[in-house]
């Protein structure tokens, strides 16, 4: 198979679904690191107009969104299924894809794991509290949503599927702030589910690629 092009910067949890499933699929590809700087300039929006990450480049063929990749590289990479074939199934696993990018990750993780994580850790800032406390409410509601539809042993059912994918990348850095830990230890289905990806072997090494 022609190798897959990855750009975006290190430590995005939508470049974390992507690695993901390419390593799922065990599909080849090259990981280009970009500055956050560069996601602005020329060349990166010839492959993104938006100016955002992550984008991908296969066989002369670019995309973007982390959805459409990810649902490319299900149909286009042989191997197991990572979506349902039932209509409810599926459905489910767009539901649970949408929650993320619509609720969870501009609402919530966007704001809990900048303030509590790249703040103090990577520009040596202070954590705006407020604006922590203020994110709460919805990441009550998005993480007891999660519970509720979560299907079985994975996001959408059985079998491991992009919800799987697309959400764990997003939950492991929000389990790493205070008040997401604590939001998943009264869901211990999610919390047990989320201890599982991380074990699993694409995680590990995409996590180690700077997820």
């Amino acid at each position: 198979m022609t190798p897959f092009t990855v750009y975006s910067v290190p430590g995005s949890p939508f470049l974390g679904a992507v690695l993901f499933a390419l390593e799922e699929r065990q599909a080849p590809y090259s990981f280009v690191p970009l500055k956050l700087e560069e996601v602005k300039q020329p060349a990166h929006l010839a492959r993104h107009p938006f100016g955002r990450m992550p984008a991908i480049e296969h066989d002369g063929f670019g995309l973007y969104e982390t959805q459409a990749i990810l649902r490319y590289i299900a149909d286009a990479c042989p191997g197991e299924p990572l979506m349902p074939e039932d209509p409810r199934g599926r459905a489910r696993m767009n539901q649970l894809i949408g929650l993320n990018d619509w609720y969870f990750f501009p609402k919530v993780a966007a704001v809990a794991v900048f303030e509590r994580l790249i703040k103090p850790r990577l520009l040596g800032q202070p954590t705006d509290e407020a604006a922590v406390a203020a994110a709460q409410p919805m990441a009550a509601t998005c993480i007891n949503e999660i519970a509720r539809l979560m299907a079985g042993p994975y996001m959408a059912g059985a079998a491991l599927s992009l919800a799987d994918l697309h959400l764990a990348p997003q939950l492991h850095y929000f389990a790493l702030t205070p008040e997401g830990a604590a939001l998943l230890d009264r869901h211990r289905q999610i919390g047990d589910w989320l201890a599982r990806m991380r074990q699993r072997p694409a995680m590990k090494k995409t996590m180690l690629l700077g997820v």
